[in-house]
């Protein structure tokens, strides 16, 4: 039988948005609400350039859990990468200071592997990364956040079939 894979999609005024982060930003230009990202020039431009690298640092962050090394350059480049970004903005804890879009695309990835490399590899990604490690304390102070979390052990299991690790 064909698989049927459900997918989040929008449609308004004749056009239909299906990517997630597409999603996202089509809201928040086309109705109102509190705006997911800034006004602020500098900060809309590092917005786009890091919402342009999450595919890149999911990658990274991945290809060691998949490929069952220890740990990776790379995966530890891209975790130095982001506790940068996170340091970029002084005016609060995210990425571009105050919650926004790009915190969006980056909490669930953090969240899964912190998760990932904590129990699989005994490795803590916000060990010697504070703005990693305050991000986190935030962004669990958030209630929408916490009511969406995945369950630890759960996703632990998932990952553990999906990487066939006894």
């Amino acid at each position: 039988p064909p698989l049927h894979i459900q997918v989040p999609s929008l449609e308004h005024d004749g056009r239909v948005t299906g990517e997630s982060l597409d999603l996202i930003k089509y809201i928040d230009t086309n109705f109102q609400g509190p705006a997911l990202l800034p006004q602020d020039p500098a900060k809309r431009q590092f917005a786009d350039e890091l919402i342009a690298y999450a595919d890149a640092f999911t990658k990274a962050l991945y290809s060691p859990l998949i490929s069952q090394v220890a740990m990776s350059d790379e995966a530890v480049a891209a975790l130095d990468k982001i506790e940068a970004a996170l340091s970029k903005f002084s005016d609060g804890p995210f990425f571009l200071g105050q919650f926004s879009l790009v915190d969006i695309a980056y909490v669930t990835i953090l969240e899964r592997v912190q998760i990932y490399y904590s129990n699989l590899r005994n490795y803590e990604i916000a060990k010697d990364r504070p703005n990693l490690e305050r991000y986190t304390e935030e962004m669990n102070k958030i209630e929408a956040y916490k009511q969406t979390k995945n369950v630890p052990l759960a996703l632990l299991d998932a990952a553990k079939r999906h990487l066939k690790i006894a």
